[in-house]
């Protein structure tokens, strides 16, 4: 068994420095507890500025809560007795009105500083999580779903975890001001108190009824953007059928219920949120009869009952916007939910303990006792008792039926999946035992579906290799033979592709694609159909470079046209799962029956789809 030696440093398939600060902290894994308790890791990575913003928040609070004292000071030593200059009040609500908005202005700022840098932490989180996530949970989940959880769910979090704190800071100006209104008058003090019980009982109503609508509104919104992402990617299937209408429709009906559950939400709103922000008006009600009556009497000053009536009016925003906070909490646990929902998926493809990486790979490539059978379902098997010996340096081509499993034993080999029994081997090394930036950065891959970056040319071919020269970028686009039609471009190799690449014909994007692999020039390289939408003329070229470029490679390459098998050593036939026949290509169509059916049949196939060689080099008809 060759040794393979694990360096000091973690194997970086593609260094490049890092353009963003990670995450200080990820939410806590304890399911058990509340969302908002496993989110506060979060919002305490970020604690001294939002100390900050909190405290001068609370000390622009205090300074206003002051004023109604010094309006009453005014009118009761100033105005009647005239034993206080008027203006030395006028000096005083002046100062501390001008440092209760400085101090409000600074808070604000850190506020919306610590609400971006939450964001961007939840944001860069799920997307690293993402990242890790193997194949098997992309092949269920919808990608409008991510969508939507990493933007507007996200969001909702984010303004829950940074503008509660803030707004019920802004309530305790509620307590502020009921201490100044014991110290005018208890009895009136407890008189505008009395409707509390009935706000207190309001709110816990109004949150029981928006969460199960807040969570049915942000599922509906996944529902509408999963639509508009397949619509957009989709949008030439789409033409190609008219079928324009229909998608139409189905928006249309997801709009709608989206729009009940926005009705719903409205209506709720329309019934507790008034309930919550007009009982304290009874209050004010019943402390101008009381303290009207007193003032009347002699009992209190003028000048007590209009600091009072503006302390109680101080109150009222804190309630109103305690309605606000219950909705935005509401919200925020159906989105938290939502998001945690993704955060807690666990990848099934990691990392064992003590992975090692594999360094300068011969290229030995072994499948021993291969069983396996996609995720979901009664999991059929694709590969049953697959057994493949691979040496370094050899060619070899996978043939089989539609469904055989030709690409399932490439995404084995790149570990995209685990194999459900048996082994997949390389220069001996279980690849469940290497770290997987250093088995996919040796095992190149070419897929038969090309997928470009909305990038220049020149970065989509040093996507595996960002720092990659111009010339070694050139020369991999003169092995794919590329070079040819980038040249043509408008801008050549800094010419801007559409999303996913649709400004270029099928063809060229597949050439872009191979340029992209052979950058990298992996040691074990798999081409996956990867010539199918090139016309046979280009071809040949391709094979050529190829064929230079494979020496010495060890090369799986999944056949699907005919034409792609000449390049291999040695061809083996997929059919149960198993190897059906194995050996040189003249050999097997002599003495296999099999052999010759299935090539027969994927001729057969390749004259009723015309479309591989439909387009020449430059995307034109041929």
């Amino acid at each position: 068994m060759t040794a393979v030696a694990a360096p000091a440093d973690p194997f970086v398939p593609a260094p490049e420095p890092a353009r963003y600060a990670a995450p200080r902290a990820t939410i806590d894994p304890d399911r058990s507890k509340s969302w908002l308790r496993r989110a506060l890791p979060i919002v305490r990575a970020h604690r001294w500025s939002f100390a900050l913003a909190l405290g001068l928040s609370f000390v622009g609070l205090v300074l206003q809560v002051q004023i109604p004292n010094l309006l009453q000071r005014a009118i009761d030593n100033s105005l009647h007795p005239h034993g206080v200059p008027l203006h030395f009040y006028v000096y005083w609500i002046l100062g501390l009105g001008l440092a209760g908005g400085i101090a409000g202005v600074i808070s604000r700022y850190f506020v919306y500083k610590v609400a971006y840098d939450i964001e961007t932490d939840l944001r860069n989180m799920l997307y690293e999580h993402l990242t890790k996530m193997s194949f098997s949970f992309y092949d269920r989940v919808q990608s409008g779903q991510l969508i939507s959880r990493a933007n507007s769910d996200i969001r909702s979090v984010q303004m829950y975890l940074t503008f509660a704190p803030l707004i019920l800071l802004q309530c305790s100006i509620a307590v502020i001001a009921f201490g100044f209104m014991l110290s005018i008058n208890v009895l009136l003090a407890l008189v505008a108190m009395v409707t509390m019980p009935f706000i207190y009982v309001v709110g816990v109503k109004m949150r029981k009824s928006l969460f199960p609508v807040s969570w049915i509104i942000q599922a509906r919104l996944a529902e509408v953007a999963t639509i508009v992402d397949e619509n957009v990617n989709g949008v030439r299937v789409v033409k190609s059928f008219a079928a324009e209408d229909q998608q139409l429709k189905a928006l249309a009906k997801a709009a709608t219920r989206v729009q009940w559950g926005y009705v719903k939400d409205a209506d709720l709103r329309a019934r507790f949120t008034p309930a919550v922000q007009n009982l304290t008006q009874l209050s004010l009600v019943f402390v101008l009869l009381l303290g009207g009556y007193m003032v009347i009497q002699g009992q209190m000053e003028i000048g007590a009952i209009l600091a009072f009536n503006a302390y109680l009016l101080m109150m009222q925003v804190p309630f109103t916007m305690l309605g606000m906070l219950i909705m935005m909490g509401q919200r925020a646990a159906a989105s938290a939910e939502r998001v945690y929902e993704i955060l807690d998926e666990r990848s099934e493809i990691t990392e064992r303990p003590g992975a090692v990486d594999l360094v300068a790979p011969k290229g030995d490539v072994r499948f021993e006792r291969v069983v396996f059978g996609y995720p979901g379902g009664e999991r059929p098997r694709v590969l049953d008792g697959f057994d493949l010996h691979v040496r370094p340096g050899e060619t070899v081509a996978i043939v089989g039926r539609t469904g055989s499993g030709k690409s399932t034993v490439a995404r084995l080999l790149a570990r995209f999946y685990d194999v459900d029994g048996g082994a997949v081997r390389i220069d001996g090394h279980d690849v469940r035992d290497l770290t997987l930036a250093s088995l996919r950065a040796n095992v190149g891959m070419v897929l038969d579906e090309p997928f470009l970056f909305s990038l220049s040319v020149r970065d989509n071919i040093a996507y595996g290799r960002p720092t990659a020269s111009l010339d070694e970028v050139v020369r991999a686009a003169e092995a794919a033979q590329a070079a040819e039609f980038i040249a043509e471009l408008a801008e050549g190799y800094d010419t801007i592709v559409g999303e996913r690449g649709y400004t270029l014909s099928g063809g060229q994007r597949q050439r872009i694609a191979i340029a992209r692999t052979l950058l990298l020039n992996p040691p074990i390289l798999i081409l996956d159909d990867a010539t199918s939408a090139i016309d046979v003329h280009v071809e040949q070229k391709i094979h050529e470079a190829l064929r230079t470029l494979m020496r010495g490679r060890t090369t799986l390459i999944v056949a699907h046209r005919l034409s792609t098998i000449s390049l291999a050593d040695r061809v083996i036939l997929l059919e149960g799962g198993r190897i059906a026949a194995d050996g040189r290509h003249a050999e097997l169509l002599e003495s296999s029956p099999l052999y010759a059916e299935v090539l027969a049949h994927v001729a057969e196939e390749e004259s009723v789809d015309p479309h591989p060689a439909l387009t020449n080099g430059s995307g034109r008809m041929s």
